[in-house]
């Protein structure tokens, strides 16, 4: 099925092919609700209602980055070649198959919830799992989600948070031969910078067993006009990735004490994310951490398991492939990775007790 979904090509604000092969798929299975939604219309969500003890849900985008002249799918040795193979088709295919088998099995053991969204890969604003929050939060409730985001098979447990913020020194311009008649915007930067510069973030921070870093980084700036003048602004922006121990207002309140108060110097909020605690402490997640092997690490970066955090929902990143090889021209999954989740998954599916 992933060779499939990658020939179906779907960069993101062009998932339509794609929705309708899944909706295809989703609205041939009895006892299943679909909606499909979303400001772009390309999201599904589809439901079993069997009255199990436990929901989970199963989520992934159906988006990838632009295309690199690697599609259709090729196979290799093992290895499935293709835009999307790693980030994350293949996630979606398991998740889909899984869904699709197991909907109306005697076995199934949990109720599930089968989200495929459009627009992940570009801005916020275009992202069909916000919007599915937004509008209908009452879909992502479940006792358990899994997004199929590529871990290589190992469950990567919430997310870090992250804000960036921009900071802006003025000054006057003037000839650098006549300095002293302007004021270096870069110079009333420097304080903020160097403070940056010594700060020792945290590297070990254990939130339910799982070990986070975190980091503060100057990830851009800009200044000057010219050789020969005194520039009159200088911005750069930093980026702090902070553990889930903190609240997004925590870490705000941290993050401007770090920087301080500069003359001369504005800092503007640009982009606040709220971390995922990894909620391994809940019986489903528990479960599901027994049925892989209790192979888990902590996640580093942004993932949107922090939009079922938020809801309160335990969530976690799993999915096929090395992280690694995401929007490469050459991206590539080994198969095994594939065959070995969906073994995996359906055993979780099918375990436990049933209500």
């Amino acid at each position: 099925m992933t060779g499939l979904l990658i020939d179906i090509e779907s960069p993101s604000h062009h998932e339509g092919a794609i929705a309708d092969a899944v909706e295809a798929v989703l609205r041939g299975l009895d006892g299943v609700s679909v909606e499909r939604t979303g400001d772009g219309g390309n999201t599904l969500v589809a439901r079993t209602d069997r009255g199990l003890s436990q929901r989970v849900v199963l989520a992934g985008h159906l988006d990838t980055v632009p295309l690199a002249d690697n599609t259709p799918h090729r196979l290799a040795d093992g290895v499935l070649h293709g835009c999307g193979s790693v980030d994350m088709k293949s996630g979606l295919a398991v998740y889909l198959s899984a869904f699709a088998r197991l909907a109306a099995h005697p076995d199934l053991a949990r109720d599930m919830t089968f989200i495929a969204y459009e627009g992940e890969e570009v801005a916020t604003e275009y992202n069909g799992l916000g919007h599915v929050e937004r509008d209908h939060p009452e879909w992502l409730a479940g006792d358990v989600a899994l997004l199929g985001e590529p871990t290589g098979g190992m469950i990567e447990a919430g997310c870090q948070g992250s804000i960036r913020v921009i900071c802006t020194a003025r000054g006057t311009r003037a000839h650098s031969a006549r300095a002293w008649l302007g004021d270096n915007a870069v110079h009333r930067l420097v304080p903020l910078l160097a403070r940056v510069a010594d700060y020792t973030p945290r590297d070990r921070v254990d939130v339910d067993g799982c070990i986070y870093r975190e980091g503060l980084n100057v990830v851009r700036l800009e200044a000057g006009v010219a050789n020969n003048t005194i520039p009159d602004e200088a911005v750069c922006a930093v980026n702090f990735r902070f553990a889930p121990d903190r609240t997004a207002d925590e870490a705000m309140a941290h993050l401007r004490e770090v920087l301080g108060e500069h003359e001369g110097v504005d800092i503007t909020v640009d982009d606040v994310a709220p971390p995922a605690a990894p909620g391994l402490n809940a019986p489903a997640a528990a479960e599901l951490v027994d049925a892989l092997g209790g192979r888990v690490r902590a996640k580093y970066g942004w993932t949107d398991v922090a939009r079922f955090a938020e809801l309160g929902v335990p969530a976690v990143n799993l999915g096929c492939g090395d992280p690694g090889q995401a929007h490469k021209p050459e991206e590539h999954c080994p198969v095994e990775h594939i065959t070995q989740l969906a073994a995996a998954l359906d055993g979780y599916l099918l375990g436990g007790e049933r209500a």
